[in-house]
Order: C-alpha cells, then sequence, then structure tokens
C-alpha cells in the first residue's frame, strides 16, 4: 500500500467534491470458477483500492458526510477459514494503515443505509460491473438489481474521474514499475518466437515472468499470427515463416496498476518487403501521434491526425486513392483502422471505463461521434498534465470486413479493391506505447522495447 496520507487525502477531496449524503464504496467479493472452493484470482474493485488501498474481500465503506465519519465494515477471518488461508491481520490494524479507526460487522451496514434512507438522505454509488455488486446494492437499498444503473450517482462518477485520471508520482511509478516487468515479457517474446512453436508457447512463458515478478497480467493477452482480430485470445495457432505476430499485452503491479503494450514482429527473422511497408505506416502514425501529445490538445484531434497519416501511407502503396483527407472525411479509412488511438490508463488497463466510457473521455461539449470506426474512441477531450494514456494506431486487414465493404461498393473512389485482394491474409499491424501528459509536453514510459524495423530485426536474429 502507499503511506496513510496519501489515501486520507484523497478521501478528503472526495468529501469535498461531494460534501452532502453517504458515500457507499464497495470492495468486490471472491468469485468461483466452477464451484464455491475453486474461485477466480481475487481482483478488488479499482476505486476501492484507490481510496482504501484494502486489497481484500468482502468490504465496504461508508462516509457520512454530515456526521464527518469513515467506517469500512468487513470481518476478520473465523478459524475455520484460518486453516484454509492462514493468519491474517485483523481488519481494524488493516483499517489505521490507511487512515479508518471505524470499522464495523457487514450486518450493520444494511442498518446504517436503510436509517439513510428512511431519512430521505442521497446514498451516493458508482455503477457496478459485477453481478455480486448488484445484488448486493439491491438488497442493501431496496433497489432491483436491472435498476441499479438508474440511481448511480453522476456527481461521485464525477468527483472519482477527475481524482483518478491525474496520475501522482506515486501513481507513475507504480505504472512504470509494470511497464518494467512488461519490458521483460517482449523481449522474451521477440527472443524465443521461432517457426514451429504455437503462440501459447510464448504467451505461457510471458504470464511466466509477470507471477514471478510479484505482478499478473494487467488483461488476457493478446498475441496472436491473426493480428487482424483486435483483441484474439486463442493461442491455438502454429507459428509459422513468414508470419507476423502482433503482442499485445502487459502487467499489473502488486499495487495492481497496468501496463500496455504492443508490438508486432515476423516471426522468421526479417520482415517480407510488404510486412515492412505496412509496419512504417504504422510507426510513422504513432510517432506523429506521440508528437503531438501535450496539455490542451483533444485526443479527437491526435486520432485524426494517426488517420491521416495511416491513410497517406496506404496511398503511397496504392491501396488508397484520391484525396487523403477528403477519405478520412469520408470514413474511408476506418476499414484497415476501425477502432480508436488510445485510452486512459492506471489502475486499470483501460482506466475507469467501468464508470462509464463517456465520463472518461468525453465531456458534456466534446461528444463521441456514431460513425464507424469514430465511435470507438475511448478517449476524446483535451488532454491534462498527469493523464497516463496508451497510442496504439495499427491497420487490421480483415478479410470479412473486406468482402462486405466491397459488396456493399463502399468508398470505391477511395479504396483500390482489386489491390486489396492481394492483402487478405496479411493480418495487422499495431503499435503501442504508454505515454504520460506533462505541463510542456510529454514522456514515454517505461524502457524501450524495439520498435524500429532495424532495431525488431537485430533483436529477432539474436
Amino acid at each position: 500500500m502507499f503511506p496513510k496520507k496519501v489515501y486520507t487525502e484523497r478521501r478528503e477531496r472526495l468529501k469535498s467534491a461531494i460534501q452532502t449524503g453517504l458515500i457507499l464504496l464497495l470492495g468486490h467479493e471472491e468469485s468461483p470458477m466452477n464451484y464455491q472452493d475453486n474461485q477466480y484470482p481475487f481482483r478488488q474493485d479499482s476505486s476501492f483500492l484507490y481510496f482504501y488501498g484494502l486489497d481484500s474481500p468482502d468490504l465496504a465503506a461508508v462516509i457520512d458526510l454530515e456526521e464527518d465519519k469513515e467506517t469500512i465494515f468487513g470481518s476478520d477471518l473465523t478459524v475455520d477459514e484460518l486453516i484454509w488461508r492462514g493468519p491474517q491481520p485483523p481488519l481494524r490494524e488493516k483499517c489505521e494503515e490507511v487512515g479508518v479507526r471505524e470499522t464495523a460487522p457487514p450486518g450493520k451496514l444494511l442498518v446504517k443505509l436503510r436509517k439513510a434512507l428512511q431519512q430521505g438522505r442521497t446514498i451516493h454509488f458508482l455503477p457496478q460491473h459485477r453481478p455480486e455488486n448488484l445484488l448486493r446494492l439491491e438488497q442493501l437499498l431496496g433497489i432491483h438489481a436491472s435498476q441499479i444503473p438508474d440511481y448511480v450517482s453522476e456527481a461521485l462518477i464525477k468527483a472519482v474521474v477527475a481524482q483518478r485520471s491525474i496520475k501522482s508520482q506515486d501513481e507513475i511509478r507504480q505504472i512504470e514499475a509494470a511497464l518494467d516487468i512488461t519490458h521483460e515479457m517482449h523481449l522474451e517474446a521477440m527472443k524465443i518466437s521461432r517457426p514451429g512453436m504455437y503462440e501459447r508457447e510464448v504467451a505461457g512463458a510471458m504470464e511466466g515472468i509477470a507471477l514471478s515478478r510479484g505482478g499478473r497480467l494487467a488483461f488476457p493477452t493478446i498475441f496472436s499470427i491473426h493480428g487482424e482480430t483486435l483483441h484474439n485470445h486463442f493461442y491455438g495457432n502454429k507459428m509459422n515463416e513468414g508470419d507476423l505476430v502482433v503482442n499485445d499485452s502487459g502487467a499489473e503491479t502488486p499495487l495492481h496498476y497496468a501496463s500496455d503494450i504492443t508490438r508486432t514482429f515476423p516471426v522468421s527473422s526479417k520482415f517480407a518487403e510488404r510486412q515492412k511497408e505496412i509496419y512504417a505506416i504504422v510507426l510513422s502514425a504513432q510517432e506523429s501521434a506521440i508528437e503531438a501529445v501535450k496539455p490542451g490538445v483533444e485526443f479527437r484531434s491526435i486520432h485524426r491526425l494517426a488517420c491521416s497519416v495511416l491513410t497517406s501511407g496506404l496511398k503511397d502503396v496504392g491501396l488508397i486513392k484520391g484525396d487523403v483527407e477528403e477519405a478520412v472525411q469520408a470514413g474511408a479509412n476506418t476499414l484497415f483502422f476501425p477502432c480508436g488511438l488510445g485510452h486512459m490508463i492506471g489502475l486499470d488497463v483501460h482506466d475507469m471505463e467501468s464508470l462509464g466510457e463517456d465520463y472518461v473521455g468525453y465531456t458534456d461539449t466534446i461528444r463521441r461521434d456514431p460513425a464507424f470506426g469514430w465511435s470507438s474512441l475511448r478517449l476524446a477531450k483535451a488532454l491534462e498534465p498527469g493523464f497516463v494514456i496508451t497510442v496504439e494506431p495499427g491497420l487490421y486487414f480483415i478479410p470479412e470486413l473486406i468482402e462486405r465493404w466491397k459488396a456493399e461498393k463502399k468508398y470505391p473512389e477511395f479504396i483500390n479493391y482489386d489491390m486489396l485482394d492481394e492483402y487478405k491474409s496479411f493480418g495487422g499491424v499495431r503499435l503501442e506505447d504508454d505515454v504520460l501528459v506533462l505541463e510542456d509536453g510529454h514522456r514515454i514510459l517505461g524502457k524501450r522495447i524495439p520498435k524500429a524495423i532495424e532495431e525488431v530485426e537485430d533483436m529477432l536474429s539474436r
């Protein structure tokens, strides 16, 4: 955990933002895989971690703003539980480490909340993405689980997003610690990948590194020769000579701060000429986008810049024709780049998106564009110092999408479908780094992982 002062100051800021009523923050419960005693690895709710740092199940916190009183609701382990889990510090002792003096058994939470409801007081709570917590709220507040989203506190969402968006130096150090692990994972993947291996052999080696360094994966690894599938979690393909592999993976520290890096490399030690051409386009787009990162710049404008660079490169190789900016304005580029340029990163790999993506990446005046491709842009608003974001352009040759657009005769004035037939088995290329927004620009976080074509080929040939 961070020092006690970190958590108490975070909660003081939250109290100043909300001021009246009660703030209810639910921790997570353990969740069984296939029977009660065989559980998924426990992962605490990120907002609960941010304000309380307590990484154990079955906890809830209430901040009574009128009484200026904080209480953690939970239980110590029973003797039977100790046999299976081993001794744990008493709950009161753990709470004191984060500046909370008042604890109470779980049953008292219902009493506290029902009394507040009877008094007509407001109970602020956040959106929940776990069914268990929806059912807990149903029991606690008397609101049917299906209606819980209608009662979440927009004021609390906005207050939490405002705080968690700006990363402290402690948090940046944690993200860089996660990136240290991720650096090892990516270098190992490049070193051991070779024709004849299965994707799962490399994905397993990377997860082993994360676990051996005291962390875990920040998200299910994407390691696939079918990089045209944006979130491909299948690892059963044999890697052959001439294949291109997308490695989108990241680690999470013991304090649960995440990293998210993507590299693309040939399974052979050298890029084929066509692979080199497409890769160079994506690299140019990423470098241009990162260079544009600074405070006050809307991320949607950086996304558009990346689209223009990608489209210009595709025109150079003959896949796009006509005016580049007109092609981007029409949306022809989204055949190749049907997703957004990046997202926030922190305690969640897609930071805070469980609270509502539009609250995190948009504002009251900067609204989501519903157009294909643009609708997937997670972050559009102006950047601020302290934001940590990913910058991850890509080019994807999705056979099913190509066939559909060709059949629908979409943008024939911009897309060279005859030439595109030759790229249907190409796959995809994505490059991604984690970038900190500074007062006067930006800094790419973490140790350098080979990215230039010569660097990648040199690493693969070792």
